[in-house]
């Protein structure tokens, strides 16, 4: 733990990263090549939380968009988390890691209500938290999720874990001259339009002072952000 930079993490992962290239659904060998990684972080004696999107499975505003009730798409889009959560909580276990599902959602049979003080004993044990269901509340998104989730449980930092390796001031897929920054302040991000969450969440950790880290879902590059190492890019105040 000395040599840890941050000792307790909330992990963001998109509910995209479990369906793999096949882009929709749970494809079992990419929830275990992100359960390994994720385990790697474990090892290493870090307290993790984590927050899984819906959007492999049903997401939100597009139902909505479709003509369905906000609310109601909203609802579905919870209830997806959760398929996603006891997913990525059957691997982990597998893997030695003692984890539990917290959902906002009632649903006893199959995981545990979303309780603070139980959140943080079972991250103090040692066990990895997955924070279902969103905020149990339509019109909020997982970003804001992770974000409330995060400053509940006390967390050092919010790991945004993603196919890129960090903030580029343009989109780099489609401009090879784009510039990665190492470090951002909230104020450039919002100044430069760079969507690194959505407002809400970008607000409620602006102004609460939780750092962002931004970074590649695999490659090891979690472990050496919290670690400290100079990969991805912090968001700061």
């Amino acid at each position: 733990m000395e040599n840890l930079r941050f000792k307790r993490v909330l992990i963001k992962l998109s509910g995209e990263a479990l369906a793999g290239e096949q882009g929709f659904g749970i494809k079992q060998e990419t929830v275990q090549e992100i359960c390994r990684e994720l385990g790697t972080v474990l090892d290493y004696g870090v307290q993790m939380a984590l927050v899984i999107g819906g959007g492999n499975i049903f997401r939100g505003l597009s139902g909505s968009a479709q003509g369905m009730e906000r609310s109601s798409a909203d609802y579905m889009g919870m209830l997806a988390t959760v398929l996603n959560a006891l997913a990525v909580q059957d691997y982990l276990e597998k893997l030695g890691h003692p984890t539990r599902v917290l959902s906002a959602i009632s649903m006893r049979e199959v995981c545990e209500p979303f309780i603070r003080r139980r959140a943080l004993r079972h991250m103090e044990k040692g066990r990895v938290v997955i924070c279902a269901a969103g905020t149990g509340n339509p019109y909020f998104t997982t970003d804001t999720t992770a974000a409330l989730r995060g400053m509940e449980l006390q967390c050092d930092a919010i790991v945004k874990a993603t196919k890129v390796d960090g903030i580029y001031d343009k989109d780099p897929t489609t401009h090879p001259d784009a510039v990665k920054f190492s470090t951002i302040t909230f104020d450039e991000t919002l100044s430069r339009h760079i969507g690194v969450m959505d407002a809400t969440a970008f607000a409620l950790l602006r102004d609460n002072k939780v750092p962002i880290i931004v970074c590649r879902m695999l490659g090891g590059d979690i472990l050496k952000a919290i670690k400290g190492e100079p990969v991805g890019t912090i968001v700061t105040g």
